[in-house]
């Protein structure tokens, strides 16, 4: 089992930056994929950045340029870091890893004023 904990989201101003971070826990050795989804409002989950355990990135066009995927092994952490957000960044972010089954974080809220 993977526990999946993340943090920092919250309230920003467009054109403002936010880091997330996803902590896991438990048996980590198995997982190959790290990704990052958001889910905003009536609209259905999306896949905004994923990160292989080999180390290649990719990310929603939506958001490229902008976000950035990367992970601290040292502290079993994933990060997305989060730059010039507009509005329509706005949503439920949630961290999933999967390699032998999926794990879900519970989500962190982000919200972009304009």
């Amino acid at each position: 089992q993977v526990q999946l904990v993340e943090s920092g989201g919250g309230l920003v101003q467009a054109g403002g930056s936010l880091r997330l971070s996803c902590a896991a826990s438990g048996s980590i050795g198995s997982i190959t994929f790290m990704r990052w989804y958001r889910q905003a409002p009536g609209k259905q989950r999306e896949l905004v950045a994923d990160l292989t355990s080999g180390g290649s990135t990719g990310y929603a066009d939506s958001v490229k340029g902008r976000f950035a995927i990367s992970r601290d092994n040292a502290k079993n952490t994933v990060y997305l870091q989060m730059n010039s957000l507009i509005p329509e960044d706005t949503a439920v972010y949630y961290c999933q890893m999967s390699g032998w089954a999926t794990y879900w974080g519970q989500g962190t809220q982000v919200t972009v004023s304009s």
